[in-house]
């Protein structure tokens, strides 16, 4: 038997999303140089035609396919992506997988729509609150993410990528209970906990013969090629950056499941909670519960004492931990659901973009991970309770950027690891939840050994 081959050489139209661009914006996708796109473009196709890979290793992904090239031919038809030594397993007998070829399309479509309608145009205030949140509304409406008629339905689902089978196959049982309910799903379209619910739904659509099932996928090009977009995916959004896409999962959400994770997950939750606990959101209803098998009981409760021990009982309330009952979690969603709805309505909301969330700059502001924002955070007993969770949401996305970019990793070789420092009480029960991650094998896929990229001090 012939030996099958592990790169080749394509041509692909872009489908149903990008096939006409200025001479401007072509000259953008190929300059490799400061200001160009080629780079950050070859990241995302490559980590879209690597769909299925397990590693999350960004360098490894990328060494690993390091004579891949994209090429753009210009024709009266459109533009065509010429492909270079691209990842075998994107192709069937010569041929790309039609999902594959769509993701590529998607991928062009947000890059090339961010940066000229988003950040050279002019149109947008992206030093205001509101202004950029009107960036992330015009980002998902260009990749058709508000699909009219609206209907209250779409569950987020949150979940780390670095779980065990039996975690896995849980995450499956509610996304199918989700499905029989006529429920989609949104989650950071990688594998694990980003994939096993959307496989469940696939399933229960299929039994109520929903021929319209949603599997939206949401990321942004620091992860994506750590965590490549799963196949059922069959509406990716790249996000320009974390803050973006964690505001785009909030707005266009209905309701928030939580999986087990690691830190990207705490990240997020600690997001959530944050905005929840505002002021002016403290009437709106957006249910949001925490489930796993029994085996993840232990994890779950050690989320729930750091949440108690650094933002107290009034974020406690804000969420429900379901144990070992993927029936149940679907029954909570839905029920809570009625109540997104009910409040919509009374209020003249917008199904499918969730204007009335106030979000403050502290959760919207960009943060990039480096020694020194990281050691310079305020992880004080005495803030406000959501800039506290503001800021415990900066730790653990640090964490995440030493774990998955490799810009990131490349910068601790050498200077070692994070510091993050502040109130001892609050950095006693940080050390152990990290802790409790590492010996938990929650942190990454590859490897046996994790080296952990910070220190608390």
């Amino acid at each position: 038997m012939a030996e099958s081959p592990t790169c080749v050489d394509a041509e692909v139209w872009p489908e149903g999303s990008l096939e006409v661009l200025s001479q401007h914006e072509v000259d953008q996708l190929k300059n490799n140089g400061a200001g160009g796109l080629y780079t950050l473009l070859r990241r995302c196709l490559l980590a879209v035609l690597n769909s299925g890979n397990e590693t999350d290793d960004a360098r490894e992904v990328l060494d690993a396919n390091r004579d891949f090239e994209v090429r753009f031919i210009q024709q009266d038809r459109g533009l065509k992506l010429s492909l270079k030594n691209a990842p075998a397993a994107a192709f069937v007998d010569g041929v790309m997988i039609r999902g594959t070829r769509e993701l590529l399309s998607a991928v062009l479509r947000d890059i090339v729509f961010t940066r000229a309608e988003i950040f050279d145009s002019g149109r947008f205030d992206l030093d205001s609150s509101e202004g950029i949140t009107n960036a992330v509304f015009h980002i998902v409406r260009n990749a058709k993410l508000l699909v009219l008629p609206a209907e209250v339905n779409m569950v987020v689902c949150w979940g780390g990528h670095a779980i065990s089978r039996d975690e896995y196959d849980y995450s499956k049982l509610v996304g199918y209970q989700m499905g029989l309910r006529a429920l989609n799903v949104c989650t950071g379209c990688g594998p694990g906990a980003m994939k096993g619910p959307m496989k469940g739904a696939t399933i229960g659509h299929a039994k109520q013969r929903i021929r319209n099932g949603r599997y939206v996928g949401i990321t942004e090009p620091g992860i994506i090629a750590a965590e490549s977009p799963n196949p059922i995916v069959n509406s990716l959004v790249i996000m320009p950056d974390m803050e973006k896409r964690l505001e785009a999962f909030v707005r266009t959400g209905h309701g928030i499941v939580v999986f087990p994770g690691g830190v990207g997950t705490a990240e997020e939750i600690l997001y959530l909670l944050g905005i929840l606990l505002h002021p002016d959101n403290v009437t709106q209803p957006l249910p949001l519960v925490m489930t796993g098998p029994a085996s993840s009981a232990a994890y779950f409760q050690q989320i729930d004492e750091f949440i108690a021990a650094t933002l107290g009982p009034q974020a406690q309330r804000r969420y429900k931990i379901i144990i070992d009952d993927p029936r149940r979690v679907a029954q909570e969603i839905k029920n809570g659901l009625e109540e997104v709805l009910e409040f919509r309505n009374r209020h003249g909301d917008a199904y499918y973009f969730n204007w009335r969330l106030k979000i403050d700059r502290e959760f919207q502001t960009p943060f990039v991970a480096t020694h020194e924002s990281m050691s310079g955070l305020d992880i004080s007993e005495d803030l406000p309770t959501h800039i506290l969770a503001a800021n415990l949401r900066r730790v653990f996305s640090g964490i995440v950027s030493g774990n998955v970019r490799e810009d990131t990793a490349a910068v601790i070789e050498v200077r070692g690891p994070f510091q993050i420092k502040g109130s001892k009480r609050i950095m006693k029960m940080l050390d152990l939840l990290l802790a409790a991650f590492v010996l938990q094998q929650r942190m990454k896929i590859s490897g046996s050994n994790y080296d952990p990229c910070y220190v608390i001090k």
